[in-house]
């Protein structure tokens, strides 16, 4: 399996994202936000945290008119697999390829903590690793992490089985608890924790293996 990781201007996270892909078996490849395509036999692109473009204007909205964002959205229209992580999860929004938006947490502060999340569904590829109602810890690091969207929208979210994880004690006041949703088509996931950051005990916890691990092992069996 191939995965792609984009780097922005600003973006932090994207070693962190590769080494992940790559402890699950993935064959990594980097790709700078001015290219205009992906390389070729791309499985998964994965649009790490950080600041991409110092967060001007909002998080995420330059990074999603940058040159290689057509590419991946037409990755993604195409039935790819993208996985955006905390600014990743902004930019996904800004290009429309998940609905709401992340606005600036409740208490107005910077968060940057282990929170514990709730597995929502096992009907996708990154979560049917775990059971439902499983339990799992990934850290936080995010200004702008209060998930947003209209009262309609989070119905329809909802009622399609579409909210992939929850926090057990929301951090940033995000709608419904929600710190992770996917796309209609279930292969885009956008997520504000951080799963690449616990992928090793010595680290502080493995629990994120469990995401790459059945992402990679669902796209082995397609």
């Amino acid at each position: 399996m191939k995965a792609a990781v984009i780097t922005f201007p600003g973006s932090n996270c994207d070693r962190d994202l590769a080494v992940a892909f790559a402890a699950a078996g993935a064959d990594v490849v980097k790709v700078w936000h001015k290219d205009t395509a992906l390389p070729p036999g791309v499985d998964v692109v994965g649009l790490p945290g950080g600041f991409s473009f110092g967060d001007y204007l909002r998080c995420g909205a330059i990074a999603a008119r940058s040159p290689i964002a057509a590419a991946v959205v037409d990755h993604a229209q195409r039935g790819g697999f993208v996985l955006g992580i905390c600014n990743g999860f902004q930019v996904l929004t800004e290009t429309g390829l998940l609905p709401g938006a992340l606005m600036r947490n409740a208490g107005l502060k910077f968060i940057c903590k282990m929170v514990e999340l709730r597995v929502e569904t096992q009907d996708s590829a990154f979560t049917e690793g775990w059971g439902r109602g499983a339990l799992v810890r990934f850290p936080v690091a995010h200004h702008d992490g209060n998930y947003t969207l209209d009262a309609e929208t989070l119905a329809r979210v909802q009622g399609d089985d579409r909210v992939a994880f929850t926090y057990v004690d929301n951090p940033n006041g995000a709608a419904a608890d929600i710190a992770g949703v996917l796309s209609e088509n279930r292969r885009v996931l956008g997520l504000m924790p951080h799963p690449e950051r616990v992928i090793d005990p010595h680290l502080g916890g493995s629990d994120g293996l469990g995401l790459f691990h059945s992402l990679l092992g669902k796209m082995a069996l397609a």
